[in-house]
């Protein structure tokens, strides 16, 4: 492929979207590159502070734990109190205990701060996702959330060389700058990106109309059949997902690798997602979600499966590109998928849900992964990821093909011709893989 090829497909992968999607993806940005505390939190608590490893994994997953609470909050403020607001506040709540974090050094207070940040850097995703979805056309949104994504990981890349920088200035400084990067992202948004939540609907039934949309809830939106597949689904991805952080470092010093050479070896997942992200938003533009879904499902059991088979740190990074390209893939198309079987009124709280099971993942996974390479040993830990990477592969493929297809015939129906109004009847229920009872909050 030619240099001027990779331009043009680099061009047409960036253009044609809104300037308030590039302030949120600039936002995005900002946050990430100062992103220093889950980064180096559990080298600070067990080498400044001297905790011991078991406190320090104790408290990443509180961190985690926070997340459940904070993301069908922030879903609920998203749809309530506005996109740019909760944005807004949460990046300020963040940033509040980032900076708690750089003076208080009680394991209690340690761990409370910790718990807060994650519970407000998870309420923020919600409404950073309704705010695509709101201003992106619905052909571009995968587009978009796949940019903002790419944006996430480089701010990601960036925040990683802060390592040698805490030789220097020490971790308490890194905080400090964590919460300056979170604070300039609500500026941001505070200055530059337009509030996009849906205004209440015009006409005589406008108010019994709104009053519904208001009673909308996180059980209704659980009771929503295939959106509720599609969750449980990504928490089975969210596991496979989350397992390598955990396990991967714990069977390459089962054989023998360095911890340096762990870190080379978890360095290819964001270099791959820096270096190719673009293009592999090229390959996934107009391609079937459910597609897309299996086949990021089986990237990921395949690569965390080979795992036991790898012997060297060559090997090792070897399973982690497979997995990192079932990541590019699944993230963005996740987040589409989502957005498109969320009705208009409830996007925050959709998303807020979805957020709720990488969360839930993301503190359930470290202590199974754990208890797994402790006990039966790493070989049944790959072998149970890979597994379930195939599991969530057939559900995709077998329980959400209908309710996705059906909503790409929605998007892509054309606008209706105007004509003779017809005759009053009653409105039809719009069914999305299931039945009238399997979606209550469609409009």
């Amino acid at each position: 492929m030619s240099i001027s090829t990779l331009r043009r497909s680099a061009r047409e992968t960036v253009s044609g979207l809104p300037p308030g999607f590039w302030w949120l993806w600039l936002s995005t940005l900002v946050n990430r590159t100062g992103a220093f505390v889950l980064t180096f939190l559990s080298l600070y608590l067990t080498l400044e502070l001297g905790h011991s490893a078991w406190f320090a994994g104790l408290v990443v997953a509180l961190h985690g734990l926070g997340g459940v609470a904070g993301s069908p909050l922030g879903g609920v403020l998203t749809d309530r109190w506005g996109r740019r607001p909760t944005m807004i506040t949460m990046h300020l709540a963040a940033a509040a205990c980032a900076g708690a974090l750089a003076f208080v050094t009680s394991a209690w207070g340690i761990a409370t701060a910790v718990l807060l940040m994650g519970a407000a850097m998870q309420a923020v995703r919600p409404p950073i996702n309704a705010t695509i979805a709101d201003m992106v056309p619905a052909h571009d949104v995968r587009r978009a959330y796949s940019l903002n994504y790419w944006a996430l990981n480089l701010g990601f890349a960036i925040a990683s060389l802060g390592g040698g920088a805490a030789a220097f200035l020490g971790y308490r400084t890194l905080f400090l700058v964590d919460a300056v990067a979170t604070v300039l992202c609500a500026v941001i948004v505070f200055l530059r990106l337009p509030e996009t939540r849906p205004a209440p609907r015009s006409g005589p039934q406008a108010p019994t109309e709104y009053a519904a949309e208001e009673k909308v809830s996180t059980l209704t939106v659980l009771r929503d059949a295939p959106f509720r597949t599609l969750v449980l689904l990504n928490l089975l991805v969210c596991l496979v997902f989350t397992a390598p952080w955990i396990g991967l470092p714990l069977t390459m010093a089962d054989q023998g690798l360095s911890a340096s050479s762990y870190g080379a070896v978890i360095a290819v997942n964001g270099v791959v997602i820096v270096g190719f992200q673009l293009l592999v938003n090229k390959f996934t533009d107009k391609r079937s979600p459910v597609l897309l879904l299996v086949l990021s499902s089986l990237l990921f059991g395949l690569g965390t499966g080979a795992t036991a088979l790898a012997g060297s740190s060559v090997a090792f990074a070897a399973t982690v590109v497979v997995w990192t390209v079932g990541e590019m893939i699944h993230v963005p198309t996740n987040a589409a998928a989502t957005a498109r079987l969320a009705p208009e009124h409830a996007r925050g709280r959709y998303q807020g849900v979805m957020g709720m099971s990488w969360a839930v993942a993301g503190f359930v996974a470290p202590i199974l992964a754990g208890a797994i390479v402790d006990g039966p040993g790493p070989d049944v830990l790959w072998a149970a990821t890979a597994a379930i990477g195939v599991l969530a592969a057939a559900g995709y493929a077998t329980r959400l093909r209908k309710a996705l297809a059906e909503d790409e015939d929605v998007v892509a129906a054309p606008v209706p011709v105007p004509g003779p109004v017809p005759s009053p009847a009653p409105a039809p229920v719009v069914v999305k893989g299931g039945d009238a009872e399997e979606s209550p909050v469609r409009t």
